[in-house]
Parts: C-alpha cells; sequence; structure tokens
C-alpha cells in the first residue's frame, strides 16, 4: 500500500483541483492520499467526490500554519472535525491575515521589481487564500523568477528583506486544539532549514507533551542525517513518523508518492482521529 499524506490543491496553494490530485494520485500508483491544504478545509468535498472514480482512499487533512518563539512551523491535522469552532475560528483568523500580509509583501515587491497585486490575484483559485506561491507564480509570469523554487531562494525567502510574518497560532496551543478536534496532530518537514529557522528538540518535546502525534521525516527538504535525528527523537518522544510529498502539482519540484508512509502508521492515525472518518472506494 502506497500512502502520500501531504499533498496541496488549488483549495490554497497547488496548481491541480482537488478530484485532479486525486486522479494524479491514482495516476502515481498511490492508494492513499492526504488532501492538506494550508489553514483550511475547502477542498475535502470535492476531493471525497473523486474517490470512487480514482480509487484513492482520501484521508481529510489540513497543513496549519503556527510558530514557536517566532518561527514558522507547519502543523498537519488529520481526521478533525471541520466544524469545531475554535479551531474553524483561528483558522479564518490566519487566512484573513494572509491576505493582508500578502499585500504588503507586494507593496513592498513593487518598489524595486515590476510586480503588481492585480498579477498576483490572476494566479488565484477563488474561494483560495493569497499567500506566497501566488507572489511567486505571478514573478514566473512577469518573468522575473523562472519558477517557484526560485522565487522563494530569493526574494520570497523568510530572510528577504520583502518578507512579512503573518499571525499563526503558538503551536502548543495548535496541537491541543487538533485533538480538541478529534484530530492528530504531525509536525510537517521539522528540519527544513533551508525554508528559514528551524526550532529545538526542545520545542518539539514541548509538542509531544500536549499531544503532538508523529513528526514528518521523510520529506525531500531533509537531508539523511536529519532524517536520522528525526528517527532517534521520535523514538524518545514516542512518536510515529510518516513520508510524504508535500506535492504542490507543477508549482514545486515535488512530486506526488516520492515519499510515503507505513501502512501501520496509517492505522495508528485513523484509530487516533474522532473529528471525521477517511473516505474510501
Amino acid at each position: 500500500m502506497r500512502i502520500d499524506l501531504h499533498v496541496h490543491s488549488t483549495a490554497s496553494d497547488g496548481t491541480s483541483p482537488p478530484a485532479a490530485v486525486l486522479e494524479e494520485a491514482a495516476s502515481a500508483g498511490l492508494d492513499v492520499g492526504a488532501l492538506t491544504d494550508h489553514d483550511t478545509t475547502a477542498g475535502w468535498a470535492e476531493a471525497a467526490a473523486a474517490v470512487p472514480a480514482t480509487g484513492v482512499t482520501l484521508v481529510p487533512g489540513t497543513e496549519i500554519s503556527t510558530q514557536a518563539r517566532g518561527i514558522s512551523i507547519h502543523l498537519l491535522a488529520y481526521l478533525q472535525d471541520p466544524a469545531e469552532p475554535t479551531l474553524v475560528a483561528e483558522l479564518e483568523r490566519t487566512r484573513t491575515d494572509r491576505l493582508s500580509r500578502a499585500r504588503r509583501m507586494v507593496d513592498l515587491i513593487a518598489r524595486d521589481h515590476p510586480l503588481t497585486w492585480e498579477e498576483v490575484e490572476a494566479q488565484v483559485e477563488p474561494g483560495a487564500t493569497v499567500g506566497r506561491p501566488h507572489i511567486a507564480d505571478a514573478m514566473v509570469a512577469a518573468g522575473l523568477v523562472r519558477d517557484r523554487d526560485e522565487a522563494f531562494a530569493t526574494v520570497l525567502h523568510s530572510r528577504s528583506p520583502y518578507y512579512v510574518r503573518h499571525y499563526a497560532p503558538d503551536v502548543v496551543d495548535a496541537v491541543r486544539l487538533v485533538r480538541g478536534a478529534g484530530g492528530v496532530p504531525v509536525m510537517a518537514h521539522p528540519l527544513a532549514a533551508r525554508r528559514g529557522l528551524t526550532v529545538s528538540d526542545a520545542v518539539i518535546a514541548e509538542m509531544a507533551a500536549a499531544g503532538l502525534a508523529g513528526l514528518e521525516v521523510d520529506h525531500r527538504d531533509h537531508e539523511p542525517a536529519e532524517r536520522e535525528h528525526l528517527l532517534r527523537l521520535a523514538r524518545d518522544l514516542g512518536l510515529f513518523t510518516t513520508g510524504s510529498s508535500d506535492y504542490h502539482g507543477t508549482g514545486k519540484l515535488n512530486r506526488i508518492g516520492e515519499n510515503v508512509t507505513a501502512p501501520a502508521v496509517l492505522e495508528l492515525i485513523e484509530a487516533q482521529g474522532a473529528g471525521t472518518s477517511m473516505v474510501r472506494p
């Protein structure tokens, strides 16, 4: 069984609609895929409707923007209740601030590069929240960079003078929120240093004490030594480990199914998830 627990659609910053993501998962030979768009569950219904035709089991999820001591952390939530009011309110607050943050970043970038807000808006699917990937796509369309990866390595990097922070809840609070919504929290790409600063093992231990279930270990942004470190840390903290592609369609080099999760881990996630259910063919 081939299981990819981290994929994105046009409901956030992927390039394929949710149903098409399920089709791409099937074409890649996946048996199970988790739709984990940023700070939203908007793509769940469309993805679920595509399950019978594709034969791919859907794990409903979300990648939640959080922070610890000012360092950005992405928290994957699986099988949470999409209507739990406290979590819904936090996600809405984050999406709203993402929009104003994107406008501020474009204003800064426009001082030095020929980029307009209208060009960025043209890259956003209806209902999706504007984020850095859409700014990157506008820069690609304008010929300012070759691809999203170049944009994120330069103008959109967290150390860039154009970078603006957005609201995100404290990660320990977010872990508790996910658990309170019946979800299963897993820390995404914990040591992806090329993306920016990463947190210490002590912070991850705090997350574990609050209810963190697992660490995403097999990810293209982790070097072999980082994967080994995370495996040891997971054993020490009693966490399971996952492998995922972090697929965004044509927006990034990541290929769907390039890293996968063991079936036994999916069983643990399903056993712990109480907010919603996996959708099977």
